[in-house]
């Protein structure tokens, strides 16, 4: 089990509930490429706190993150 925090560069944002239905699709996308368990998910404005278990032998969240935060923000305003 691992726990995270992931944090928004600017902490002013608000784009985490702003977009939180994109934030759930590449989340859900994610998930069918590469499984794990969310045990517990908190989203706040700027930040948020998620408990995982990956499959067992697998201990890759750093791809998995990289994968959710670069799906989150491609398509994101230059501003």
């Amino acid at each position: 089990m691992f726990f995270f925090t992931v944090v928004l560069a600017d902490r002013s944002s608000e784009l985490l509930v702003k977009l939180i239905e994109r934030l759930r699709q590449v989340y859900r996308a994610l998930r069918a490429r590469l499984p794990f368990e969310t045990n517990a998910i908190c989203i706040l404005p700027d930040h948020l706190h998620a408990i995982w278990t990956l499959p067992p032998g697998d201990a890759d969240f750093a791809a998995r993150w990289s994968q959710i935060k670069s799906g989150f923000s491609r398509e994101l305003p230059a501003a």
